[in-house]
């Protein structure tokens, strides 16, 4: 029987000198290693940017389906297509370099396509918990990398670091939770600290893609 696909996500606007890439390759790779009959779903949104919110899609996104002309289906095929990936997906590996301490603009694209309400989440009426995810739990290892270091909990320039606390709420926000974070740092000054920090990351990969499902999710909340 074949299984659901891994879904890589890459938003690195780089393409040949990306870490974040080289990494979510390392880890499809070994998932198709230890998933003979498993395949791969490719969204590169950092080369191929989804489109950005109009008038028009917020129109479509509101109007009941039933209620949708022609028009507003159009308007609204990429962003089912790319919700139609997460909810179909095994697990997602998504590859994400920090710019100018935040997201690319390409992913956050991406996630305005795809939080929609009726699809990946719904409002409750509940004033308490406003909001109920749609998107089934699976796991989800989410690499990020740092031109420098000190962008952790704790560390000199965590109250720059928007890049993970945003992801982590909107991915939280769609269902989304069960997150197993990779990071590297120092990319942008190589040297020994950004080998270190690169080999760190690799090894922590391997040890995810020999984990099972249950040790996943363990992993993810001691990152946390």
């Amino acid at each position: 029987m074949k299984k659901k696909p891994l879904l890589v996500i890459n938003a690195s606007g780089r393409v040949t000198r990306s870490v974040t890439r080289r990494l979510t390759k390392h880890f499809a790779e070994g998932w198709l290693a230890r998933h003979p009959n498993a395949s791969l779903v490719d969204r590169d949104v950092g080369t191929h940017p989804p489109t950005a919110i109009t008038e028009s899609f917020i129109a479509a996104a509101f109007t009941p389906a039933s209620a949708r002309t022609p028009e507003m289906h159009l308007e609204l095929a990429q962003s089912d297509a790319m919700i139609h990936e997460l909810f179909d997906a095994e697990a997602i590996v998504m590859g994400v370099p920090m710019y100018n301490f935040g997201m690319p603009a390409q992913l956050k694209a991406f996630f305005d396509q795809i939080i929609r309400v009726g699809r990946t989440f719904n409002f409750t009426g509940d004033a308490e918990n406003p909001y109920q995810p749609l998107i089934p739990p699976k796991p989800l290892v989410l690499i990020t990398s740092t031109g420098t270091g000190g962008y952790g909990p704790g560390e000199p320039y965590e109250h720059l670091n928007f890049l993970e606390p945003h992801l982590t709420s909107l991915l939280h926000f769609v269902g989304l939770s069960n997150i197993t974070p990779v990071r590297v740092d120092f990319e942008e000054h190589k040297g020994e600290a950004f080998e270190r920090s690169l080999a760190e990351a690799q090894e922590r990969l391997d040890v995810i893609l020999g984990s099972s499902a249950d040790e996943v999710e363990a992993l993810g909340a001691v990152a946390a």
